[in-house]
């Protein structure tokens, strides 16, 4: 039972990143991580289907062997999360719903510079 659970999640997430793949506000490779994570558990061949994707697996396993992030994706992540709190103030939302989602973003920007990058 465990292992059909991880398996569902691993075709959920990587679904996820499918959609990612065609709209570029959403990001592919956090979940593919999440989706070799849960096929490593469920079926070691689709993990490696992912690993081994010419585009999408060298992110995946510098991640997975060294947690490192490419400077690209720090840029790319930072921007896009600063423009989602700056559009959230823009459009009028609750100040503490900015302030909240400011938090959040603040504090996953801050994880992400100090990953090593590649």
């Amino acid at each position: 039972m465990r292992r059909r659970i991880w398996l569902v999640l691993g075709w959920l997430f990587a679904l996820c990143g499918i959609v990612g793949v065609a709209l570029p506000v959403v990001p592919t490779v956090p979940f593919l991580l999440v989706a070799a994570w849960a096929f490593a558990r469920s079926s070691p061949t689709l993990e490696r289907r992912i690993l081994d994707h010419p585009t999408y697996g060298p992110p995946v396993r510098a991640w997975q062997e060294r947690g490192v992030v490419g400077r690209l994706a720090k840029i790319w992540a930072i921007t896009a999360m600063s423009s989602g709190v700056g559009i959230s103030w823009w459009v009028g939302m609750p100040p503490w719903v900015v302030a909240t989602q400011a938090a959040i973003c603040g504090l996953v920007a801050l994880f992400l510079v100090t990953r090593p990058s590649q």
